[in-house]
């Protein structure tokens, strides 16, 4: 099965890391479990690279779901270029999806996920509505 990324997802990030040997199961390929951090772990240096560090207090992002679709098997060694998108803003919340590939092989994804970002009130952990300037973000037709 090929992936195809749906119309109107705005690249925003992009970062590359290792396969670590830890990540692999006992069938030789990368556990499942890997890819969620893989796809955690660009959704977070991306919220780095626009909100700086992350703090427990005042209003910020989380997630409300999580998913991802396995295309191919990923093996040690190797780096993956992970790619993030964004789309579909609303009052309080916008998509974020993630495509795998591997840094040797650009183009070919291996797996590709996302996650419903909410911006919340920390100190009464309630929803609040998008800034303006995320909602610019993750409008992908701008």
């Amino acid at each position: 099965m090929k992936f195809v990324l749906p119309e109107q997802k705005k690249l925003v990030f992009e970062c590359r890391f290792p396969i670590r040997w830890g990540d692999m199961d006992a069938m030789g390929h990368v556990n499942n479990a890997s890819y969620f951090r893989y796809l955690e772990t660009i959704r977070i240096d991306w919220m780095h690279s626009i909100l700086g560090p992350l703090k427990p207090q005042g209003e910020g992002l989380v997630i409300v779901n999580a998913f991802c679709n396995f295309y191919q098997q990923l093996v040690y060694p190797g780096d993956v270029l992970a790619k993030m998108y964004v789309s579909d803003p609303a009052r309080t919340t916008f998509e974020s999806w993630a495509t795998l590939e591997r840094a040797d092989q650009p183009g070919t994804v291996y797996a590709a996920g996302g996650a419903t970002m909410i911006w919340v009130d920390f100190a009464s952990q309630k929803a609040a509505s998008l800034p303006d300037w995320l909602r610019k973000i993750a409008d992908a037709a701008l």
